[in-house]
């Protein structure tokens, strides 16, 4: 189950409880290395696979940016820099800390803060809600650049061997796409266990080539100093503006780190970034910087020329593959963020699919899946390269940056207690920081920049109609069913005759009646033996254990065989309908229902667009739209279709 699944990580991570409750073991050695190469092959994919493309764009993005010493230095400086407050100060010691029951994510993390101002007024708590669905709208903006950018930049390096290559780059990119989002549907369990060991292959690859240069121009270490990153900016302030916009390519996918801490832990992420890449990357940063001083030409692909003739076409075959499974980690982690959005109200069911038997994270859901491949494969043939995909890249990125850190001040005020100077001092620095960067990628909105923002706009959009729209058609509907306890009252009254099995209704509420319940009773004149009526709720925390999930009430007559079950799931918990009943059934108000004779009657709604206040029409067809092409009630409630009845009802919207 997932609770176990994710109780044994917490444990291995030695920082959660076991499942019993007690302290956990401290982990062993072995253990914590297969948790630290699993971070290093997931986690680190797409922030690892940045110096591929990130410091070639500073230099080609303006040409007045010079590959002499103060500016080299300033944009060494900057790059550092940027990494030690944004990934090491901001997400590895603090927002890890903001972890959502050992889950992390943005729209974990705004669930998080709905829960701390719950008690605030509902206005609030809704907000930051809708801030966490434009978190997870920017997220998806960066879920197409990335495998983009990243395989578009690995295959790139066939042309630093021979200009001939060039006319293989985007054929064989698209190849490689193909395959990935093909492969998609048999999950990453059977090869992620080599996902750990190529990633720490490419860090010593990345630390090694780096440090050769710097042996060879070891003044670049000069560049780690904070005053040329200021110096840069007072005696360049357009250049350096400019290059600010390219700069944050190097920390792009440092929301990865909170994203997938509930795959790993905080520990094993810390010490991976710390012992492993956080070195690796700064050495490799040095050793390009160092050789755009020793040879400018070399600006146009300084990755690749850092490496001797000999070693740049298994360099390529390297970070292909590293490419590949940074793509691989952005797309499961859209998987993540659908699923979330989903729990969360603000995407129908989609049709998910569980590619682990034991790891419940392990997901494939495939309309995400293709509508990704074929944004993807667009921006590929429509940019030709990672140099010109670099001007759309940074404006979702930052963006998210800003949320996460107005999210984590929410959390910080309200349930870590910080003080208003720490919270004014987290919020200025790092605000500053990623707003400076967020400007200077405005700057390239019409380069290209545009397109992540109207990905972010459209999803946005998207997700607040269904929201609004499953909130509008509740209310309608919820007119339509009346009170369930009069129509308990019409059924022992009017004296209905039962039949032999048992009835399980999956319904939102046990206040009002399930319009399939009275459908059947209203056409067929008769009820079951036993009627169940099943309510499903998502808790704002990842897990909820099965002996804190079930509450059953007799409705007031533990006598006429009907009952209500309330089943409160996680938001990364299974909604399985028939193991809530199986775990019911020992309950005494339960027992007696034989489950291989059970029933599932399901009310399908039937949506007519209005003109009723509410919401734009234009708004009301969108939401149509996707309750059309949701996916099946029964299939996300796991009902055995040889056993389900389908019911419909017409609702106005």
């Amino acid at each position: 189950m997932a609770e176990r699944g994710n109780s044994e990580q917490s444990a291995a991570d030695g920082e959660g409880p076991t499942e019993d409750g007690g302290p956990a073991p401290r982990p062993s050695p072995g253990a914590r290395l297969g948790l630290l190469l699993g971070a290093l092959g997931v986690v680190y994919g797409d922030i690892g696979t940045s110096p591929l493309y990130a410091l070639k764009t500073v230099f080609t993005l303006d040409r007045s940016l010079t590959p002499d010493a103060p500016d080299v230095y300033g944009v060494i400086s900057w790059v550092f820099w940027s990494i030690i407050l944004i990934v090491s100060v901001k997400y590895v010691i603090f927002v890890l800390r903001a972890d959502n029951e050992g889950e992390g994510g943005v729209m974990a993390l705004a669930a998080l803060a709905r829960r701390a101002l719950i008690k605030a007024g509902e206005r609030r708590a809704a907000a930051v809600l809708a801030l966490g669905a434009l978190g997870a709208a920017l997220f998806y903006g960066d879920s197409v650049i990335t495998p983009a950018i990243s395989v578009l930049s690995a295959v790139e390096g066939l042309e630093v061997i021979s200009p001939r290559w060039a006319v293989v780059v985007l054929p064989a990119s698209a190849v490689i796409l193909t395959l990935l989002f093909a492969l998609q549907r048999w999950g990453t369990g059977r090869v992620g266990a080599v996902f750990g060991p190529i990633m720490l292959l490419w860090f010593a690859c990345l630390g090694v080539a780096g440090a050769a240069e710097v042996v060879r121009h070891p003044s670049v270490l000069a560049g780690l100093s904070p005053t040329y990153a200021a110096l840069f900016v007072v005696e360049h302030p357009v250049i350096a503006f400019i290059a600010m916009g390219a700069v944050v390519l190097a920390i792009t996918g440092a929301e990865a780190l909170y994203a997938d801490m509930g795959h790993f832990g905080r520990a094993p992420i810390r010490r991976a970034w710390f012992a492993i890449v956080f070195p690796a990357l700064t050495l490799n940063y040095l050793g390009q910087g160092a050789l755009i001083l020793r040879t400018p030409e070399s600006r146009q692909n300084p990755f690749f020329l850092l490496l001797p003739d000999w070693a740049q076409l298994p360099m390529v075959l390297v970070a292909t593959v590293a490419t590949v499974i940074a793509s691989q980690a952005v797309i499961t982690g859209a998987f993540s963020v659908s699923r979330e959005a989903m729990r969360l109200g603000f995407l129908p069911h989609l049709r998910i699919r569980q590619t682990s038997r034991r790891e419940y994270g392990q997901i494939y859901a495939p309309g995400v899946n293709w509508s990704l491949f074929a944004a993807v494969l667009v921006v590929v043939f429509a940019f030709g390269s990672s140099t010109n995909l670099a001007a759309a890249y940074g404006v979702a990125v930052t963006g998210t940056f800003m949320i996460t850190t107005t999210l984590v001040l929410v959390v910080a005020r309200a349930r870590w207690r910080w003080g208003t100077g720490r919270l004014v001092l987290f919020g200025v620095v790092f605000g500053s920081i990623e707003l400076t960067f967020f400007t200077a990628n405005l700057a390239k909105v019409t380069h290209g920049g545009w397109l992540t923002l109207l990905i972010a706009i459209c999803l946005f959009t998207v997700l607040l109609t269904w929201r609004r729209g499953a909130d509008l058609v509740t209310a309608r509907r919820t007119e339509r069913e009346g009170p369930l306890p009069d129509f308990i009252d019409t059924l022992h009254a009017t004296n209905i005759p039962r039949v032999p099995g048992t009835a399980v209704f999956p319904h939102p509420n046990k206040e009002t009646t399930p319009l399939a319940l009275r459908a059947n009773v209203a056409h067929n004149h008769v009820r079951h033996e036993r009627i169940v009526i099943i309510t499903g709720r998502t808790a704002n925390v990842p897990h909820i254990p099965w002996d804190a999930r079930l509450t059953i009430d007799d409705l007031g007559d533990p006598d006429d065989g009907i009952i209500h079950i309330t089943a409160v799931f996680g938001f990364q918990d299974p909604t399985d309908f028939p193991e809530v009943l199986r775990r019911a059934a020992v309950h005494p108000l339960a027992r007696g229902i034989a489950l291989d004779e059970v029933s599932y009657f399901v009310s399908r709604i039937t949506l007519r667009c209005t003109r009723q206040p509410g919401m734009a029409v234009w708004r009301k067809r969108l939401f149509i739209a996707l309750a059309h092409n949701a996916a099946s009630h029964a299939e996300f409630l796991h009902l055995p279709e040889e056993r389900t009845i389908v019911l419909s009802a017409e609702v106005p919207v």
